[in-house]
């Protein structure tokens, strides 16, 4: 394939665009997935017409984007089906796109981002977000990422590693209800699972499956959060539960661990329990050390104050909660639940208060603000 053509034939793609409407940085987008899907068709045949294919081809991406949040709500409003076990059919195009933009010529975290944002469809804000920084370093880090592949062959595949992360986050932005793609990364991970047969691969593919199998009873019928102490877990799917922690004991067998299998692992002790009372804390404890070990990651080790708060008391998570920076995402209402815990119910009131007005979306902000809500007027009483 000419890369020297697609690169020259670029800038007059993107003045068509704005002359019919599209603004820049939607046409910008728009071109970038044309030059993806031309990279994966051109091979094959290359069109006699190739600023043509790429302008038609690129309006249908821009159209399909500007109606991307209307069809994201009609998709929120249909029923979750988690996709059946067993047997899948052979893999579609849309991992063999994850491999590509997994580009050995980007930094893992470039190539994370821009598939998310080209194939995953999720939004710069969302992309941020899971990566803990402000949207304008997240849209520069995209845009240098859409510079450099668009100079280089897309004959190197990009790692397991590196898809991994990428189904991971699409799956965390289905999972949090503002996208519905949880569905989708589940079975893009059952079809890398049957073509993979790699530890971390069938760790990523259980993890799913256990966070999946709650998420009917993550809302009220209002919307509004639901603890995990407080689900009903006889609504929990326990078909998934039974397949998440079978696949996960048959990668933990291998004795190769690795994070998405620890988190598997944390998932499978909070399934397993019939009550939340019930709950193998100091296991939990005990695997967010190995967690905490292979990725040294602040919010592993926020997770693992609350576990500690739970297997030594309020005050021994408030010790551990301390240790990091309170800048953290969540930090200040895992503090109010610590402080709740702990009997000092003023200081929690205040945190619920504080973390209310800093939470990420509407329904997290919503059930802080009960919470907070509901300790002062116990408090009043």
């Amino acid at each position: 394939m000419n890369e020297a053509l697609l690169r020259s034939l670029t800038p007059s793609v993107l003045g068509v665009l704005g002359r019919r409407g599209a603004d820049f940085a939607a046409a910008e987008d728009a071109v970038q997935d044309a030059l993806v899907e031309a990279v994966r068709v051109w091979p094959d045949e290359q069109p006699r017409d190739p600023k043509g294919w790429l302008v038609t081809v690129a309006w249908r991406r821009f159209l399909d984007a500007t109606r991307a949040e209307a069809a994201r709500r009609r998709r929120e409003d249909l029923v979750d089906e988690e996709p059946a076990p067993g047997p899948v059919p052979a893999a579609d195009d849309t991992l063999q796109l994850y491999f590509l933009c997994a580009h050995p010529s980007l930094t893992p975290s470039s190539a994370v981002a821009l598939t998310l944002r080209a194939v995953g469809g999720l939004t710069t804000r969302q992309i941020a977000r899971a990566y803990l920084v402000p949207e304008a370093t997240m849209a520069q880090r995209i845009s240098r990422a859409k510079r450099t592949v668009s100079g280089v062959l897309f004959d190197q595949p990009g790692d397991v590693a590196t898809v991994l992360r990428v189904l991971y986050l699409v799956f965390n932005e289905g999972y949090s209800g503002d996208v519905d793609l949880a569905a989708e990364a589940i079975r893009l991970t059952r079809q890398l699972a049957a073509a993979i047969d790699h530890p971390e691969v069938a760790g990523l593919l259980a993890l799913m499956l256990l966070h999946h199998a709650r998420r009917a009873t993550r809302t009220a019928p209002d919307g509004s959060l639901v603890p995990l102490a407080e689900q009903d877990r006889g609504r929990w799917d326990t078909g998934a539960i039974t397949e998440g922690v079978r696949i996960l004991q048959a990668a933990l067998a291998r004795d190769r661990l690795g994070e998405f299998q620890a988190q598997a692992a944390i998932a499978a002790l909070h399934a397993d329990a019939p009550t939340a009372e019930e709950t193998d804390w100091v296991q939990i404890v005990e695997w967010y050390d190995e967690l905490a070990g292979l990725t040294d990651s602040p919010v592993v080790r926020l997770n693992r104050a609350v576990a500690v708060g739970e297997a030594d008391g309020p005050r021994a998570g408030l010790a551990e909660l301390a240790a990091l920076s309170d800048t953290l995402p969540r930090h200040t209402a895992v503090a109010a639940y610590l402080h709740e815990r702990d009997g000092d119910l003023p200081t929690a009131a205040r945190l619920y208060a504080e973390a209310a007005h800093k939470a990420p979306t509407l329904a997290e902000r919503d059930h802080l603000t009960r919470r907070a809500a509901r300790l002062n007027a116990g408090l009043r009483r």
